[in-house]
């Protein structure tokens, strides 16, 4: 009898937690279902009720309209891949080389230098906006795509995720490496930057979908609307489309497929690296 108990109670246990799990996954997926039902829709059918998710006549001038009407969004897609593609190259770049000095090369007041610099995680960028607006003026990049590339490459998560990969790989790979004749550069380029594409990886999805979707920066650091990237762009053209929902979210549509894209193409490596990276630190 008690066999029977302890053996129902854990499928009972199993089973609500699927439930509670499958009810916050369809809450998660609905507004992104309502979009897109909506950007096939005609405005009077917007918020009929119940909601019709999927339209009875698919309208897909919307599409047509976002691309080829008032509002230059095919510019604003070039811009946001323009400055999400430089940034999230630096960004593997300069973390990976700050990754590797602080998982590889040993110097006095290194853990602490590593606490500190991780320690920039808790300072909100709102924080920081004023100075960095003075400072881009002074430097005379303010308005330009450089505001928003050259402070996107440095970001200390991306440093301590590598990190945390870093200090899992043998250290005897680098010792033969030394012994080899190899220094640090030829050790981090030939030996551990290969063996680390799945963290690169997943830094490589998230850089990418945090600069493609950055609205703030843009926000304050942009003032001419031909540098304008989809975010921005977005808002323009909701300004100007007034309540026309459909156009909006078929702008909105387009907006994300290439984060979609990307994550599906590297969804194998993404989970693998996050997995290694909290594993082994």
């Amino acid at each position: 009898m008690n066999d029977q108990v302890t053996g129902v109670r854990p499928a009972m246990l199993k089973l609500l937690l699927t439930v509670v799990l499958g009810a916050f996954g369809v809450a998660m997926v609905l507004p992104f279902l309502w979009m897109l039902s909506t950007s096939f829709k005609v405005p009077i059918d917007v918020f009929n009720y119940p909601i019709e998710w999927i339209p009875k006549n698919f309208n897909w001038n919307n599409y047509s309209r976002v691309w080829n009407g008032s509002q230059p969004f095919d510019l604003y897609y070039f811009n946001s891949v323009k400055v999400t593609i430089i940034t999230v190259l630096g960004t593997v770049i300069i973390c990976s080389a700050a990754a590797y000095g602080f998982a590889r090369i040993q110097f006095k007041g290194r853990d602490a230098v590593f606490f500190i610099f991780l320690a920039t995680l808790m300072i909100p960028d709102q924080v920081t906006l004023v100075p960095r607006f003075i400072i881009f003026n002074y430097l005379g990049i303010y308005d330009t795509h450089a505001a928003l590339i050259l402070p996107g490459m440095f970001t200390a998560f991306g440093v301590f995720l590598l990190r945390q990969f870093y200090v899992g790989i043998p250290e005897d790979f680098s010792e033969a490496a030394k012994i080899e004749g190899a220094g640090h550069f030829q050790t981090w380029i030939r030996i551990i930057v290969p063996l680390s594409k799945p963290s690169l990886v997943s830094l490589v999805i998230l850089s990418f979908t945090w600069n493609w979707n950055e609205f703030v920066n843009p926000l304050v650091f942009l003032a001419s609307k031909e540098l304008y990237t989809i975010p921005l762009g977005l808002t323009n053209f909701i300004d100007e489309s007034g309540t026309d929902y459909t156009l909006m979210m078929a702008a909105a549509v387009s907006s994300i497929l290439p984060v979609i894209l990307l994550f599906l193409a590297c969804q194998k490596w993404f989970i693998e690296g996050v997995v290694s990276s909290g594993v082994k630190g």
